[in-house]
């Protein structure tokens, strides 16, 4: 059975923005230094910051851990209407 909320949702498309690049150049750390202390690449963290892949789960949370802040704090969503195709 579909709730009203998921017949509001289905049509709509997330837009996920970062603040990573914003809370490393706080701590004064490189993508580098942050990719080796949450055990990813350095072409994670970028791809990250530009928007070109969404973590995990598991990530979103080391770097809440890390970073000492929550996921929300870190990963900002905005809903925007999916085109028609």
């Amino acid at each position: 059975m579909k709730t009203r909320n998921h017949m509001k949702l289905k049509n709509k498309k997330l837009n996920i923005q970062t603040r990573l690049h914003i809370l490393r150049a706080e701590r004064r750390i490189t993508q580098e230094e942050l990719a080796e202390e949450i055990g990813v690449t350095r072409g994670t963290i970028i791809a990250i910051e530009k928007g070109n892949y969404n973590p995990t789960l598991e990530l979103a949370f080391k770097l809440s851990f890390f970073f000492d802040t929550s996921i929300e704090n870190i990963f900002l969503i905005e809903r925007e209407n999916e085109k028609d195709k």
